[in-house]
């Protein structure tokens, strides 16, 4: 079975993160996206709808993997950088992305919305943040840029540093969602306002949005996200703590 299934709607088309239960990002998943995401625009499609799954947009990293590559670090940076360079890819999408979130997205899901030109979320107890402080990681300082782009600097440092969650509303009201419906609709609010936005004129609307979206990428730059040496905190015992912690919490 893929790991993104692929919907065609005339120019627009449909990416949905598809490893069950809770498209845990695995380097599979991110290499798979990472690859679609390019080829879309290689294809001729105008635009992306970038969808999860029922209750969960993305959980993030897959944290159990990870886990169980101890203390191999040439795997764990493999790892990683498969995730980031899934990130990228959204951020330089030629096309603009949509963001269709039918549920939660922490941390890593939450990156990947952020590298996206616009978020919809389903209304309700849904949540989404970068989380990384609860779990014993330093979000690098490009991703703190990604949530304070959004959010603003003061509100950004606030969520970065508790590691917050907020719920669909609270994301609406500070700027880290752009829309809430229903969660049977999320998808298809996504294609509606991509249609609307591929309405207007083509290269007036692509070259601002070039020039607008240029932070975003630079904010993925190796030099601001410091890989190694985020990877070489992974093994901290404080981190290790925190990850099994929170396993043991969602094996409840």
């Amino acid at each position: 079975m893929s790991l993104i299934t692929t919907t065609t709607y005339g120019a627009i088309i449909e990416l949905r993160l598809n490893r069950a239960p809770v498209n845990a990002l695995n380097p599979e998943l991110c290499e798979a996206l990472a690859h679609a995401v390019r080829e879309a625009a290689t294809h001729g499609a105008r635009g992306i709808v970038l969808a999860g799954g029922p209750k969960v947009f993305s959980a993030g990293l897959d944290v159990p993997y990870l886990l169980s590559l101890g203390e191999d670090e040439p795997a764990l940076l493999h790892a990683w950088k498969t995730f980031f360079h899934a990130a990228r890819a959204l951020a330089e999408s030629p096309i603009p992305v949509v963001a269709a979130m039918a549920g939660h997205a922490p941390a890593g899901g939450c990156v990947l919305a952020l590298c996206c030109d616009y978020r919809i979320m389903a209304d309700g107890a849904y949540r989404i943040g970068l989380n990384e402080t609860q779990v014993g990681l330093v979000a690098p300082e490009g991703i703190q840029y990604l949530m304070k782009r959004v959010v603003g600097a003061h509100r950004g440092e606030r969520l970065l540093v508790s590691g917050a969650m907020p719920d669909a509303q609270e994301a609406l009201r500070i700027g880290l969602v752009d829309e809430l419906t229903d969660i049977d609709e999320v998808a298809t609010r996504a294609r509606v306002w991509m249609e609307e936005l591929l309405r207007l004129p083509h290269r007036p609307m692509s070259e601002t949005r070039a020039i607008a979206r240029r932070d975003v990428i630079e904010a993925l730059d190796d030099s601001r996200i410091g890989l190694e040496h985020f990877v070489a905190q992974w093994s901290h015992p404080d981190t290790q703590a925190a990850l099994r912690a929170m396993l043991a919490r969602i094996g409840k």
